[in-house]
């Protein structure tokens, strides 16, 4: 594990030089109060720039202006690049994050969406004094998965991968491939979803492959089958695929635990998939995290009411798609494991 996590630290430290395209918006170190070229806006501030799908890493400059501001920036489908980051009045504040730009912009089968590469600077006070923008090659971390991992098109809806990349440096990118409704066997068969993800696998990326919640008539054999060839697949391409078990559906007993089929999705066919993805590791020396675990005991901890804000209970009657809030921690706990299993290098994590 250790030398997997070095070879990745290598691996960004060498592809940093390999900028082909820089975007740098006139009046750069502008402390004016105006948005840079490129942008438009104030609260939130809106920038906008013609380049072609790739991995581009953007360099902000915040603040510096007359009062305190405080700045969070998403980027595309509402992806959260950045929490918010506050500046004392007169304060500069440097961020970097690195941005996939694909076309479709969100999910692979949902809406095109806007080409180019779009950003939203908001939060409470947004401060923008400067952006530049610049087309990279870094390592990625690459998603495969459903509604619950998803760049989700609206609110309130959010997945976890939407969230993953504001805890990510500009050492290393996070590419959602997650699409809304996929079991194992759609996901594989979609020449939008998981061929088109093998076709961006570069040496030595992670790929989190996340499906379960869609499998609800799918036997155990084909469900093995189905990751065992994308854990293979990946491999094939000199990619590291770690299996991911499903976000725990909120549903609790009397007692206030979470112990039941529902909550842990064992299927129609009585097929535990949770426990078969656990097994499959195993046997296939493959990394596991183990998300239904981790998101069961957060749940069981806030209890029947608090837990209520990690999901869409309150807005959707929905205890299986998350928050915002809920998206955001569940991101947190797959990213600790990755670094605890040290498959990403500590620099690579914001």
């Amino acid at each position: 594990m250790r030398r997997a996590g070095t070879m990745l630290l290598a691996a960004c430290t060498a592809a940093a030089a390999l900028t082909t395209l820089t975007a740098v918006p006139a009046g750069a170190e502008s402390r004016s109060g105006a948005a840079p070229d490129h942008c438009a806006g104030v609260s939130p501030v809106v920038c906008h720039f013609d380049v072609a799908p790739g991995t581009y890493r953007v360099r902000v400059l915040l603040g510096g202006g007359a009062a305190a501001g405080s700045t969070a920036v998403t980027a595309e489908s509402r992806r959260a690049m950045l929490a918010e980051t506050p500046n004392a009045a007169g304060e500069t504040v440097r961020r970097s994050f690195t941005v996939d730009v694909r076309d479709p912009e969100g999910e692979p089968t949902g809406a095109v969406g806007s080409p180019g590469l779009d950003l939203t600077f908001g939060g409470s006070a947004p401060q923008l004094a400067s952006l530049r923008v610049e087309r990279v090659r870094v390592p990625q971390i690459l998603l495969a998965g459903d509604s619950t991992v998803c760049d989700q098109a609206g609110e309130p809806y959010a997945g976890w991968g939407q969230q993953l990349p504001q805890y990510l440096t500009d050492r290393l990118a996070a590419a959602n491939r997650a699409d809304s409704g996929e079991g194992s066997q759609s996901f594989r068969d979609h020449p939008a979803l998981f061929p088109a993800l093998l076709a961006r696998v570069r040496h030595g990326d992670l790929v989190l492959i996340q499906l379960a919640h869609n499998d609800k008539q799918t036997d155990r054999d084909t469900y093995r089958a189905n990751l065992t060839a994308m854990i293979e697949d990946v491999r094939a391409e000199g990619g590291r695929p770690v299996l991911v078990t499903p976000v725990v559906r909120r549903w609790f007993n009397p007692d206030g635990t979470l112990d039941n089929g529902t909550a842990l999705l064992v299927n129609g066919l009585g097929v535990d998939l949770p426990a078969e993805m656990r097994a499959l590791a195993a046997e296939r020396h493959t990394p596991l995290i183990d998300l239904t675990a981790l998101t069961k005991d957060r749940v069981e901890e806030l209890g029947p009411e608090g837990s209520k804000a990690l999901y869409l209970y309150d807005e959707k009657r929905d205890n299986t798609h998350t928050s915002t809030r809920g998206a955001a921690e569940y991101a947190a706990l797959v990213l600790g494991e990755l670094r605890a299993q040290k498959l990403v290098p500590a620099r690579a994590v914001r």
